[in-house]
């Protein structure tokens, strides 16, 4: 199985950073702009939803939490078929600051556009530091969110509320 990781060096406390990561209700900028909903309790599912709640975008279980620490959940993107892998968010002190390490593992040897979800996970933890460092995103992603907000209209079936259905939970125990 293919594993994508990645790595950022941000300039705030691990809590600073966990707060963001783990913020519910509100637009998690540097996660796509989505909206996260989830009790964070074990077993308990994750999504990743549009602002107004009607599309989501990433439907998931959490695996384990040790906050400000370790966030693991499930992951699959509503709009493509590929089984659930596994997201890791692992935060530890690093000097002044904080090391974010992303791992994304569980990915079949032949799955098609791997490429494209590390570029999008790189720009993520990109603009997680922007976010917690300077308090706003890079000019390049508030126009892309901005336009993918207007044209949520034309998302696929898929990813309508009724449609995206997390993982069964006792699937979690591959992850486990």
């Amino acid at each position: 199985m293919a594993d994508l990781i990645q790595e950022v060096e941000i300039a705030a406390s691990p809590e600073t950073v966990w707060e963001e990561l783990t913020k519910r209700g509100s637009p998690q900028r540097p996660q796509m702009d989505t909206v996260l909903e989830s009790s964070l309790q074990p077993g308990g599912p994750i999504l990743y939803t549009s602002h107004d709640g009607k599309r989501v975008f990433v439907v998931g279980r959490v695996v384990e939490i040790d906050p400000p620490r370790r966030l693991s959940h499930s992951w699959r993107l509503t709009m493509r078929d590929d089984e659930p892998t596994l997201v890791t968010w692992e935060l530890e002190r690093s000097g002044d600051g904080t090391r974010v390490r992303l791992t994304h593992t569980g990915w079949p040897e032949d799955v098609k556009g791997l490429g494209r979800v590390d570029s999008t996970w790189r720009t993520i933890l990109e603009e997680l530091r922007n976010v917690v460092e300077r308090g706003e995103l890079s000019t390049k992603s508030r126009l892309m969110f901005g336009l993918q907000r207007r044209f949520a209209f034309a998302l696929p079936k898929k990813t309508k509320r009724e449609n995206a259905q997390p993982e069964p939970e006792e699937q979690l125990a591959r992850w486990r």
